[in-house]
């Protein structure tokens, strides 16, 4: 990578100890921000966060929970509207 790329903060400084003993800088990629619910904006549980190259990687059930609306809605307002779908029918 270009060094005027690594001086910005758009990459992660992560320091690493060598076998050498030595400490290096390592630059990588930050972390995409947390996902939040569709109907109310709270942060959602049980997604990782992940860049897109390594979530592709993961397994189907650790992407997101394993629910109607999981992984849209948090489990409050998914709760909410499955109990409102049931007395509307």
């Amino acid at each position: 990578m270009r060094p005027s790329k690594q001086k910005s903060r758009t990459m992660r400084r992560v320091f690493k100890k060598t076998p050498g003993g030595r400490k290096t800088v390592d630059y990588v990629l930050r972390k995409p921000k947390k996902l939040v619910c569709s109907n109310c904006g709270r942060e959602l549980h049980g997604i990782p966060r992940l860049r897109p190259g390594k979530l592709s990687k993961t397994p189907k059930t650790m992407k997101r929970p394993e629910r109607p609306y999981g992984g849209i809605l948090c489990s409050s307002c998914s709760r909410r509207r499955l109990i409102d779908s049931a007395r509307s029918k």
